[in-house]
């Protein structure tokens, strides 16, 4: 996600650039699973993806699915895990524990016709060099990606899409209804999956579009 929420925040900041200073309309936001680090009673976004990501024996790490801006704009996990709590009953051997939040998200971030299952916590045990996607794959598959690497699905959810992107205030459209307020907003660090084409592109159209209108202008000055 670095290279995309720096993409899309970038491609934002151009247009308005580009628009001659043209008042700020609602930002598109996209609809896909973010990658979080524990830190502290709360949650970091993660710097890297969970493919690079090898986190050590003891750490928890969480999966939100969700609706959003960027990183600034994305919600963390909602269950509030310990290590002790997730993975106290499993033994170390020969390799290491990492506890999982695994957050499908509200009603509301679902697809048309879709529901998410229940939050949940589970504890990967997996070998000494796995990685945070091989923790994710030991406990919730199956999991999807698209030919960006980017992650789509976990335990199958959602059935289809990638990071498409959702127009208007950020909420899902046509999924069930969740009245759960109690999300906290992601910290502003940047990370987190992979790079995909969906919202690299939406960036890049944000681009094109504000470029187009500053040529406008100029026509209509000269």
């Amino acid at each position: 996600m670095r290279a995309r929420a720096g993409l899309l925040t970038a491609a934002v900041a151009s247009a308005a650039v580009l628009a001659g200073g043209a008042p700020a309309q609602a930002a598109d936001s996209y609809r896909y699973w973010s990658f979080w680090e524990a830190e502290g009673s709360g949650w970091s976004y993660a710097s890297q993806g969970p493919a690079a990501a090898k986190p050590d024996d003891g750490t928890v790490i969480g999966f939100r699915f969700a609706v959003s801006e960027d990183s600034g704009d994305a919600a963390s996990p909602r269950p509030r895990t310990e290590f002790a709590k997730v993975c106290g009953d499993t033994s170390k051997g020969d390799g290491k524990r990492v506890a999982l939040a695994l957050d499908f998200g509200k009603g509301n971030d679902a697809p048309a016709g879709e529901r998410p299952p229940k939050p949940r916590t589970e504890c990967a045990q997996v070998p000494e060099d796995a990685s945070a996607a091989e923790a994710l794959a030991a406990v919730a598959e199956p999991l999807r990606y698209d030919s960006d690497s980017m992650l789509c699905a976990v335990e199958g959810y959602p059935a289809k899409g990638c990071g498409e992107q959702v127009s208007g205030d950020g909420g899902g459209k046509g999924g069930a209804a969740d009245s759960d307020s109690a999300d906290s907003a992601g910290k502003e660090d940047d990370g987190g999956l992979s790079s995909g084409a969906g919202i690299a592109a939406g960036a890049a159209a944000v681009v094109i579009l504000g470029g187009a209108a500053a040529w406008q202008a100029r026509r209509r000055r000269s």
